[in-house]
């Protein structure tokens, strides 16, 4: 296979298409080399329209990676900019934090499986990312009181619905972005703090991906 080849066409049939428009994120996909953040019995799938699954070690984690148009378009409508710090839960293989390292200052990712966690660092550190750490721990703490605030938050992967108690973790002009709802129907949404208040959630996108663990579910519904 033709890896170039198939990274241009990665961006040019499937990210630009989906409108993703912004040509610091397209360039961004040719530097940050998604091949290498996948599983290596995955490695030839990486550039496809799918999530790729992190079987790590012949052992199923029931994790998978976004798809990659996915990744490039919540990417975009974050507007990182250099000066921001960055928490994300849920980092699977490392991609979407080594992403995000390269538009931030600092990035901070949970990921609660240990073998996934060490698969992430292992995966930053041959990139040669030094401003992104992982945490082998669940994303939930966030939820949980505390002083250290952050300008993005990026769930990757999906809840029913974001949590107040997230809105306490942002800085002023901070946003969050994060998968919402129940498969099969979920989508894409950011806020942004203003102020006390965040503002009304913008939709960007229809998706469907798996829920992440420990955040707040609603109660099921009973006769």
């Amino acid at each position: 296979m033709d890896i170039e080849q198939a990274r241009f066409n990665m961006v040019e049939q499937q990210i630009r298409p989906w409108n993703v428009l912004d040509q610091d994120v397209l360039d961004l996909l040719f530097v940050v080399h998604r091949e290498d953040f996948a599983p290596p019995a995955y490695r030839a799938l990486a550039f496809t329209d799918m999530e790729i699954p992190l079987d790590i070690d012949g052992s199923r984690s029931g994790e998978f990676m976004l798809a990659p148009k996915v990744e490039a378009r919540m990417l975009q409508h974050l507007e990182l900019r250099k000066h921001e710090t960055v928490v994300e839960v849920g980092a699977g293989s490392g991609h979407m934090a080594a992403l995000l390292a390269h538009r931030g200052r600092r990035v901070r990712s949970y990921e609660i499986r240990p073998e996934l966690a060490e698969f992430a660092r292992e995966n930053l550190r041959r990139a040669g990312i030094s401003n992104a750490e992982v945490i082998t721990g669940d994303g939930a703490v966030l939820l949980e009181p505390g002083d250290e605030t952050f300008d993005v938050i990026v769930l990757s992967g999906a809840i029913q619905f974001i949590p107040p108690a997230l809105f306490d973790r942002l800085n002023p002009g901070g946003r969050v972005v994060a998968i919402v709802g129940d498969e099969p129907v979920q989508a894409a949404q950011i806020l942004e703090k203003q102020g006390d208040r965040m503002t009304v959630p913008d939709i960007l996108f229809d998706t469907a991906t798996r829920p992440l663990q420990g955040f707040p579910r609603r109660p099921a519904f009973a006769f």
